[in-house]
């Protein structure tokens, strides 16, 4: 049925309604008697912590988790949601947190799966460009998924729900890694959907795009209801209690006292590594102890080349091009590199920051060598105090150290990752997007950590698409576009205005520092 003819029948008057949802699983209890409604053309916001029993409930709603109890009414009629084959066929369509998209194809064919192969792929990569260029949501059709950068991924997610004209939109974390211009064309977008009768269930942490977005918002605490207001009515500092039972703490900031060059980056070329890569311009720039560097910018302009770059995942720089502690390193590889002091949290946390099936104990061992000892044995229990160590000491909610890394909330394994890194006492510490997917909590715990570190002698670089998580921990912002780099600006210095003109390439020719 088109939505037109739908939209021409007595609308429901509710569209969607949750009665005593509860999901059990070994270790924790994800959804307690958890009740919702969503209205036919209602923006409705989902808020709640880390390990808060959220994304579980959307699973539940698309039918990749089967409740243990509870009723789901549909339009008034009591429903049982098997698969996501049966959530589609009722007009549900959900963009993941964490992306459901094959390395290897292009962004054509990721659709063209998604949508059970209907009509050819042509067709398919035709409906992705007149959607995307709708909705101003920049996707290439022909471009191989391994290339993209996650905000390029997210946009895929993102068009390929759109292209199945839902009733119900779920969107889990939608603008983690989009950038404030990308956002407001998204909700521009949101709202067009709602107002053709299409509901939206909206998960954030971001209470200001909460407050701006959505009509209803129900918070979860501890997997049970914890209330439900209008956001429109409520401050931050309220959400927050509703959400967390506090407020955020404020993070305590002191002068910066750079110390000796720990990063000097000098005329970084480097070709495209694949077809549709971002090159790098004469990138130069330099990183002092006791500093904290942001780097802004549009995904996919040369931002993870430039990570791969420093990481040692891209040995290709030429001499003196990338110099550490006064060591030439353009051509060490990761575990070089980590031998002086550099840690790397890399954007993409399953797969990358850790192997999603192996156990949270197994992961501290990707780039923490202190529990092998000779010959290449594993002393199990360091490992496991490792990781225990980690879990409390940055709050992660989990099982316990043998907790698979995919089983935790992603905020959870975001904390356990940037926590691996901290806690091995780096010199000089590479982040790419520290806050993606975390609550309000747990983003002050984590931007507070980092700031502790710089104030402990430590160089950071973050990389970060959120501009006021830039703005409160830098001292100074460079801005890549086009695989070039701007000048550098202390942070006290910039405004929302001059970053954002950076982020189109237009900044004064001078020599960055």
């Amino acid at each position: 049925m088109s939505r037109a003819a739908s939209l021409a029948e007595p609308a429901p008057a509710l569209r969607l309604e949750l009665a005593g949802i509860t999901k059990h699983y070994p270790a924790v209890k994800a959804n307690d008697d958890v009740s919702l409604k969503v209205a036919p053309g209602q923006i409705h916001a989902v808020l709640g912590e880390n390990g808060a029993g959220k994304s579980t409930l959307m699973k539940v709603i698309f039918g990749a988790v089967r409740p243990d109890a509870g009723e789901i009414r549909w339009n008034g009629r009591p429903v049982a949601i098997r698969s996501p084959a049966d959530a589609r066929a009722l007009g549900i369509s959900m963009v993941y947190q964490h992306f459901s998209l094959f390395d290897t194809l292009s962004a054509a064919e990721n659709v063209w799966l998604g949508l059970g192969r209907a009509g050819t792929l042509a067709e398919v990569g035709a409906r992705i460009a007149r959607v995307s260029a709708s909705y101003g949501l920049e996707v290439d059709p022909l471009r191989p998924v391994h290339g993209l950068s996650v905000g390029e991924r997210q946009r895929i997610e993102i068009v390929r729900a759109l292209l199945t004209e839902p009733r119900l939109l779920i969107l889990d974390e939608p603008t983690s890694v989009l950038t404030p211009q990308a956002v407001e064309t998204l909700f521009v977008t949101l709202r067009r959907l709602a107002s053709e009768g299409c509901s939206i269930l909206y998960i954030s942490h971001k209470l200001d795009e909460i407050r701006t977005l959505c009509e209803r918002c129900t918070v979860l605490r501890g997997g049970r209801v914890a209330g439900e207001v209008d956001p429109r009515a409520e401050t931050n500092a309220g959400l927050s209690r509703l959400m967390i039972g506090a407020e955020p703490p404020r993070l305590a900031r002191r002068k910066a006292q750079p110390g000796e060059l720990a990063l000097r980056v000098r005329g970084l070329r480097l070709s495209q590594a694949t077809p549709f890569g971002t090159a790098l311009h004469d990138v130069a720039f330099d990183l002092r102890a006791g500093e904290i560097v942001g780097i802004a910018g549009v995904s996919g302009n040369g931002q993870q080349e430039l990570m791969a770059a420093l990481s040692g995942e891209d040995p290709r720089a030429a001499p003196g091009a990338l110099t550490l502690f006064g060591r030439d390193v353009g051509h060490a590889g990761p575990a070089a590199r980590r031998a002086l002091g550099l840690h790397f949290v890399p954007e993409e946390r399953l797969g990358r920051g850790a192997v999603p099936t192996l156990s949270l104990a197994a992961n501290t061992l990707l780039t923490r060598t202190e529990p092998v000892g000779r010959g290449g044995w594993l002393r199990t229990r360091q490992v496991t105090a490792l990781a225990e160590r980690l879990i409390a000491g940055f709050n992660v909610k989990a099982g316990g150290p043998r907790s698979a890394a995919k089983s935790l909330s992603g905020g959870n394994l975001q904390k356990f990752i940037v926590g691996r890194e901290i806690d091995a006492k780096p010199k000089l510490l590479v982040v790419s997007q520290p806050t993606w997917g975390v609550d309000v909590g747990a983003a002050a715990q984590i931007r507070g950590a980092l700031l502790k570190l710089r104030d402990e002698g430590c160089a950071l670089l973050v990389v970060s698409e959120e501009l006021d998580e830039l703005f409160e921990i830098s001292d100074r912002l460079v801005v890549m576009a086009r695989g070039r780099m701007s000048p550098s600006l202390a942070a006290a210095e910039a405004t929302l205005e001059t970053v954002g003109a950076w982020m189109s390439g237009l900044w004064p020719q001078a020599a960055s520092a």
